[in-house]
């Protein structure tokens, strides 16, 4: 055989679904701006966002997260002022770092202590990431806003000029900062924008109440829930929101059980009403909402484990022997 035949015959081992798939990604970064920002506004055009979270397998979505987030982050090299694409690039790291990094992290055995502190780290790299491509794309839309923080007076005249459109990304960036300092509350450089995150918040939820159904009362509960009255915090603004996220859900609010559970019940040493929540969890169909069905599958994994570990967090419960 000579050298022709071998080039050819090792072609041919190519799966053709690679092939093309390999073809697609090089071209997504070979040509020009115009055809990178036609590429963007495809792939976060309507009907895009249920593509990872509309799924029930966890593990595909987890294993497919990654190579999408860095094709995302190649378009958006190409395409940097695209507003939707940074949304998206910057969500799916803050989706991938909070559901593929931080949650299972989370449930591991206290014998990995030494993997769990590294995936923690890890998934506070991952929000940071997302974070900073977020304030970017308000920068887009209002020169100076990731910088204004500082100047309240100031800050609250950008908040203003946002639209009802912006709640998603307001969102999102609040999420991604929260999530980092969650992990780090020595990090004083994050603790010194939680005043700005908490305007940014509400500013989201005057702007949307009903983004994404719940989303936002599902975000208010913890944040009001977490944090000490002097930063911010208030229980009693937290049940409200859980409230109305059941009420939004038709009590199909996996992520509000939880939150609750963990964030109300937890401090207050209420084990009665978080196994309650928790089970309320466990019963919710997953292909009730096939839009958030990854979601409730994810949030039902970490229920069944709260309550499998409930003596964790609950001291009159007995310690298993095998502990």
């Amino acid at each position: 055989m000579n050298n022709e035949q071998r080039a050819k015959s090792k072609v041919k081992k190519i799966p053709q679904s690679l092939f093309f798939a390999l073809c697609y990604l090089l071209f997504a970064l070979c040509v020009g701006c115009s055809v990178n920002t036609l590429v963007a506004n495809a792939l976060t055009g309507d009907g895009g966002s249920t593509v990872f979270t509309g799924d029930s397998d966890p593990k595909l979505v987890g294993d497919a997260l990654p190579f999408a987030i860095k094709m995302y982050e190649a378009l958006l090299d190409s395409a940097p002022n695209h507003q939707a694409l940074r949304l998206m690039t910057g969500s799916l790291f803050v989706m991938y770092a909070n559901a593929f990094v931080q949650g299972p992290a989370e449930m591991l055995p206290s014998e990995d202590w030494r993997l769990r502190e590294g995936e923690l780290k890890r998934a506070k790299q991952l929000y940071l990431r997302g974070l900073e491509i977020l304030y970017g794309a308000l920068d887009l839309k209002i020169k100076g806003f990731s910088k204004a923080g500082s100047d309240e007076k100031n800050f609250r005249a950008m908040l203003a000029k946002l639209k009802k459109e912006d709640a998603g990304l307001l969102y999102w960036t609040v999420a991604a900062g929260m999530a980092a300092y969650s992990l780090d509350v020595f990090d004083f450089d994050l603790g010194m924008r939680l005043s700005e995150w908490g305007m940014m918040i509400r500013r989201a939820y005057e702007l949307d109440p009903d983004f994404n159904g719940a989303t936002l009362d599902e975000f208010l509960l913890l944040y009001y829930a977490s944090l000490p009255e002097v930063m911010g915090g208030n229980k009693e603004r937290a049940k409200e929101h859980y409230k109305k996220a059941l009420e939004k859900t038709g009590g199909r609010s996996t992520g509000a059980y939880l939150s609750y559970a963990q964030s109300i019940c937890v401090p207050a040493q209420d084990y009665d009403t978080y196994k309650d929540c928790l089970e309320k969890a466990l019963a919710v169909e997953p292909d009730a909402d096939v839009s958030t069905r990854l979601v409730t599958i994810i949030n039902q994994r970490k229920a069944r484990w709260l309550l499998d570990n409930a003596y964790l967090y609950f001291s009159f419960l007995p310690i298993p022997d095998d502990y």
